[in-house]
């Protein structure tokens, strides 16, 4: 069988050779930790096999685990390419929106706010006056007007 190359998405070139689809990406295009991620996507479906075949490229071979057809093949080298694309996107969002994670997360951990929020809340239970019953426990049935009956 002979590699054949298809290019049906413009910027994702792949082949088959009837038994698997091969990707070469450009870590330019697709940074290495959205390849991994898509390819993470596939281990339940594929046996994958990652190399470096050039500085800055990293080629994925996906080997069905079950037995495809061509369509099937084509429909893989699909998938895989939306969770690519899906897998960037990510990527993207996740450095652009960084430093604000970072500054929510030190804020929540780090700011005296709650804690003294905290602290005003037992300051408050403390000055409470509990004079009339000192453990603090309530016995619904009892009346005063039962006891003094006496009958």
């Amino acid at each position: 069988m002979t590699d054949t190359p298809h290019s049906e998405m413009d910027e994702l070139t792949w082949s088959e050779d009837g038994r698997r689809v091969s990707f070469v990406l450009d870590e330019a295009i697709y940074p290495r930790d959205a390849i991994l991620g898509a390819a993470y996507l596939f281990v339940d479906r594929c046996f994958l096999f990652l190399s470096r075949p050039a500085d800055q490229q990293v080629e994925v071979r996906l080997k069905p685990k079950a037995a495809l057809d061509a369509a099937g093949l084509e429909a893989l080298a699909g998938d895989f390419g939306n969770a690519l694309l899906d897998q960037v996107l990510r990527h993207q969002l996740a450095a652009s929106t960084g430093r604000i994670r970072e500054y929510y997360m030190a804020r929540a951990f780090f700011t005296t706010a709650a804690q003294s929020s905290i602290d005003q809340l037992l300051a408050e239970l403390d000055e409470e006056e509990l004079a009339e019953d000192d453990l603090e426990i309530a016995v619904p049935w009892e009346t005063p007007s039962a006891e003094g009956a006496g009958g």
